[in-house]
């Protein structure tokens, strides 16, 4: 997964690189290459990388629930 999210990384900036080029070029084709960029970076990347992140529950520390605000409300007394 870690490779797949690296190779496609490298692929989206060189295809951005080849976008920015083509619009500085003023090719008739350069917003349709742009915007796919974009459309893949953030329909096709963005997803698998927050996948990828949060598959192993790492988010859980992060997340604020009853218990934790109790606590914190408890510590803030006692201070």
């Amino acid at each position: 997964m870690k490779l797949l999210l690296k190779i496609l990384f490298i692929v989206f900036l060189v295809w951005m690189s080849v976008g920015i080029y083509l619009i500085n070029t003023k090719h008739e084709k350069a917003q349709i290459v742009m915007g796919l960029g974009v459309l893949f970076l953030s329909f096709l990347f963005m997803p698998i990388f927050i996948y990828h992140r949060y598959k192993n529950g790492k988010y859980k520390k992060y997340i604020i629930n009853d218990d934790k605000l109790r606590n914190a409300f408890k510590q803030q007394g006692k201070g």
